[in-house]
């Protein structure tokens, strides 16, 4: 059974870090690109982050570029994304994803709040 599970949530002040936990079960994490999505209040969930499962490459959207991270721990079968430098406009709920055809696989989300 595939499951992916977030982790690492949380409400930290502007400015702050937090890293982001995707554990993955039922496939092997490697073989596939992994997602970070993020949906906040009123709007239209958008992609973040993903990471290939070839080579590793990585994709950043414009509004996180050069403050997230994706990276890969295949022992753990787990993503992380490390965000730094988090605005306000950052505060949403993240997901991360999984195209395993025929299927797509979303965990159940993590709240991120950037706030004061």
């Amino acid at each position: 059974q595939v499951q992916l599970v977030e982790s690492g949530g949380g409400l930290v002040q502007p400015g702050g870090s937090l890293r982001l936990s995707c554990a993955a079960s039922g496939f092997t994490l490697d073989y596939y690109a992994i997602g970070w999505f993020r949906q906040a209040p009123g709007k239209e969930r958008e992609g973040v982050s993903c990471i290939s499962s070839s080579d590793g490459s990585t994709y950043y959207a414009d509004s996180v570029k050069g403050r997230f991270t994706i990276s890969r721990d295949n022992a753990k079968n787990t993503v992380y994304l490390q965000m730094n430098s988090l605005k306000p406009e950052d505060t949403a709920v993240y997901y991360c994803h999984a195209h395993i055809p025929p299927d797509d696989y979303w965990g159940q989300g993590t709240q991120v709040t950037v706030s004061s």
